[in-house]
């Protein structure tokens, strides 16, 4: 295993720590078969009805960015959810056709010393959209709500600080324009377990792994009460979450473009492609499984 990124430790993980029940799972899927025995499929969409839907949405997209450069729009779209759920894909086929002059990734690395001793929301003030832009937020200030607490990165008064916040923020930005998504990405224990397996043998994805996910994987609980109370905190009326079940990654990724499409009267939009998403994949925080998933 030393040949292995972090010295085999997710390998090692699954044979040593993963409930059994979950090792058999990952161990006995087939490649197509959905591992979580609450999610409504049993297997991943079908790749043809997924392309032909995936070029249509993209041109969806594509009339979205024109009529946001045409009027000035402003969306902000914040991706959040597990480790290996699926964020980085879900934005790579959001902008995968979209004009990079006009469609920004913010994927912040760890604060500085000077970011540390800023408001806490200031460094990503500056990354909002400007007139004519969308911006997509790979991670954003929510760290402070789920990693930073699973981690012991802050303490519980800067959460305390944050929740009071937080919604406050994003009524501000709402209120200023700006059409804001916050987008949860959510996925089953066992599915978690054998994409991060997956980029543990793979030289082509290794680089996504980190020392977080490493250690992350042993705070499933962790992590679900943190998100647990993110939810409680910072899902409203004005800026909802809106949860997507990504143990499929095709179905999730539809239905993340579909999410925002359908929620934008941009011009020229085709409903039949850009209505809502399927209500078995997305809701609100109410979807999110109990349990492992």
């Amino acid at each position: 295993m030393k040949d292995l990124p972090f010295d085999g430790r997710i390998t090692r993980y699954l044979e040593d720590e993963l409930p059994k029940p979950l090792r058999k799972e990952v161990e006995t899927a087939d490649k197509d078969q959905i591992l979580s025995n609450k999610y409504p499929y049993d297997e991943e969409m079908d790749k043809d009805e997924y392309e032909t839907l995936y070029k249509a949405l993209q041109i969806e997209l594509v009339k979205l960015q024109s009529w946001v450069k045409n009027t000035g729009a402003r969306i902000a779209v914040v991706f959040e959810g597990r480790d290996a759920a699926g964020k980085g894909g879900a934005i790579k086929r959001l902008t995968e056709n979209l004009n990079p002059r006009g469609a920004r990734v913010v994927a912040l690395g760890k604060p500085t010393e000077s970011e540390k001793s800023q408001w806490y929301f200031q460094r990503y003030i500056q990354h909002l959209p400007s007139a004519g832009e969308i911006a997509f937020f790979d991670r954003s200030w929510y760290n402070r709500a789920v990693v930073e607490r699973v981690f012991g990165f802050s303490g519980p008064e800067d959460r305390a600080l944050f929740f009071r916040q937080a919604p406050e923020f994003e009524r501000m930005l709402i209120a200023d324009g700006i059409h804001l998504f916050k987008i949860w990405l959510t996925v089953s224990r066992a599915e978690q377990m054998r994409r991060m397996l997956a980029r543990e043998r793979d030289p082509l994805k290794q680089w996504k792994l980190s020392e977080i996910d490493v250690e992350g994987l042993k705070k499933w609980d962790s992590y679900s009460l943190a998100i647990s109370e993110m939810f409680a905190r910072t899902h409203s009326a004005e800026a909802p979450w809106r949860v997507v079940r990504a143990d499929d990654k095709r179905r999730a990724r539809i239905t993340t473009q579909q999410i925002i499409l359908s929620a934008v009267e941009y011009d020229s939009r085709d409903e039949r492609v850009a209505g809502p998403p399927d209500p078995q994949i997305t809701g609100g925080p109410e979807i999110v499984p109990t349990g492992d998933g």
